[in-house]
């Protein structure tokens, strides 16, 4: 019988050629459904036409429905309801909300108008036609921005969390926190439901978000800065208040903005 050759041990590199193909073929493959991470589109509006806007008017919610353009006014003692002529922007009819009560974000949802209050603990349900107050309900933390998106109500309250309530008491039906590449995103202000899109400004910004709902992800950003040139922003306050037009047009104002924007937000990519 022939001796045997002696053992050899496997070299350094070996081993780690060894260890490097057993960990490749225990690796999951990637998922091809997913979508390989990126950037947020920055998306900048083209303005298309201007309109006259009240200057005394703290803009607090604006939404257009039926050729009627809608504005929920704020501050203590002078807090509106109004239905503007959006063309001109002439006020067509107004009410004030009780003297105590600071206004906020407003949205229509069928025959009614519910408009918040800031920290009053109360939603008010208006009688679209009229602009009738109708009744009083409470509502649990700050108001800060209001639209329905068909099926619910969906309300900011300054922080990064977007609360649904039921469009008929305004009862709460859970919330999702709202992330841009995974870090919280506050201070969520006057809100545009469209299709399954929530729209937001970002107050004391010039920045107007697009949220998807269903995750809280902000898919794209507004960058408006500049809207409004330095030479009209003289007791001017914030960017607050968009309304959707129809495809990809909306109206962009602010707090005691001279001016309304009709402009065209670009689709960003799919």
């Amino acid at each position: 019988m022939p001796a045997r050759s002696p053992l050899r041990r496997p070299s350094c590199a070996v081993l780690l050629a060894l260890l490097l193909a057993v960990a490749a073929c225990g690796a999951a493959s990637p998922d091809p459904g997913l979508p390989a991470p990126g950037p947020v589109p920055v998306l900048r509006p083209q303005v298309l036409a201007q309109v006259p806007h009240d200057r005394t008017a703290f803009t607090q919610g604006l939404e257009l429905r039926d050729g009627t353009l809608y504005e929920g006014t704020g501050r203590v003692g002078s807090s509106q309801l109004r239905a503007l002529d959006p063309a001109t922007g002439a006020v067509r009819a107004a009410s004030p909300l009780p003297p105590a009560y600071f206004g906020e974000g407003i949205t229509v949802s069928g025959t009614r108008i519910w408009q918040l209050t800031w920290r009053d603990g109360v939603a008010i349900e208006w009688d679209r036609a009229t602009l009738r107050p109708l009744r009083e309900v409470p509502v649990d933390g700050e108001g800060w921005g209001l639209c329905d998106d068909g099926t619910r109500l969906v309300r900011s309250d300054g922080t990064d969390r977007l609360t649904f309530h039921d469009p008929a008491d305004m009862a709460p039906a859970g919330s999702v926190a709202v992330t841009l590449d995974g870090a919280p995103v506050t201070r969520l202000n006057e809100l545009e439901c469209v299709g399954d899109r929530v729209w937001a400004n970002v107050w004391q910004t010039d920045d107007i978000v697009r949220i998807d709902p269903a995750t809280g992800v902000v898919d794209a950003v507004v960058d408006a800065s500049g809207l409004l040139p330095p030479d009209r922003r003289a007791g001017a306050d914030v960017l607050n208040g968009i309304a959707h037009v129809g495809g990809d047009e909306f109206l962009l104002t602010g707090k005691l903005w001279p001016t309304t924007f009709r402009v065209r937000l670009p689709a960003p990519p799919a």
